[in-house]
């Protein structure tokens, strides 16, 4: 069971890499704590994991500040994502699949299917396809074995519209792209052609990446 300080953290860092702070913003503990009715030592706490891992600045003496970041530096970790979840599903084809994992793709590959059928993006769904894509990437990563591909490939993550939990709900025919990847994907992993899992898992992020890219000015925007 996650600590209140894990459960604090993982709320922040969410809130950070979806955009809900304005990058620069600051951001001070006794405020924070009253907003999510905790005490100032969880916060801290949190503050302090996110200053570690490089989506906040500390400044002495002036708080806490959301970190900026320009498109290159996300662009450079989807780089980074693109390789080692390409390595991740090239080990996990290697591996092969364990019964559960199986069992867990299978599901979220048919709940994906479900909601795309509609042939329209239903606000309502995004939130739900979301988890689907998390639950993918993460069970791929799992599925590689190697803890460190996992750790870095999380760590990269944690960039402000790098992560797999940031999906633009706006394009169905994108959004139908990506899942068919994950098709494509699960079944290179199951067949353990390992190189196809490995290109096809590159392509699937890098084009995430792309689509990113050409939409970023507008979510600045809607930041500000």
């Amino acid at each position: 069971m996650k600590t209140l300080a894990e459960n604090v953290t993982d709320t922040l860092r969410d809130a950070i890499l979806h955009g809900h702070y304005k990058p620069g913003a600051r951001i001070e503990e006794i405020p924070l704590a009253k907003q999510m009715g905790v005490s100032r030592t969880p916060v801290r706490a949190a503050l302090g994991n996110l200053v570690n891992e490089g989506l906040i600045d500390h400044q002495p003496k002036r708080g806490y500040a959301i970190r900026t970041f320009a498109i290159n530096d996300i662009m450079a970790a989807y780089e980074v994502r693109s390789v080692l979840e390409g390595l991740a599903c090239r080990s996990a084809a290697a591996n092969g699949l364990t019964p559960l994992q199986i069992e867990r793709l299978e599901a979220n590959l048919k709940n994906g299917d479900r909601i795309l059928s509609k042939g329209t993006l239903n606000p309502d769904d995004h939130a739900p396809y979301q988890k689907i894509n998390v639950e993918i990437h993460e069970t791929l990563l799992e599925a590689s074995g190697n803890a460190w591909v996992s750790r870095f490939a999380v760590q990269a993550q944690n960039i402000p519209f790098a992560s797999d939990r940031i999906i633009l709900w706006d394009d169905h025919a994108v959004i139908l792209r990506s899942h068919g990847d994950h098709h494509r994907i699960v079944e290179a992993i199951q067949t353990r052609d390992c190189e196809r899992a490995e290109q096809l898992m590159r392509e699937h992020v890098f084009y995430a990446g792309i689509i990113l890219k050409k939409n970023y000015e507008r979510l600045i925007t809607l930041q500000t």
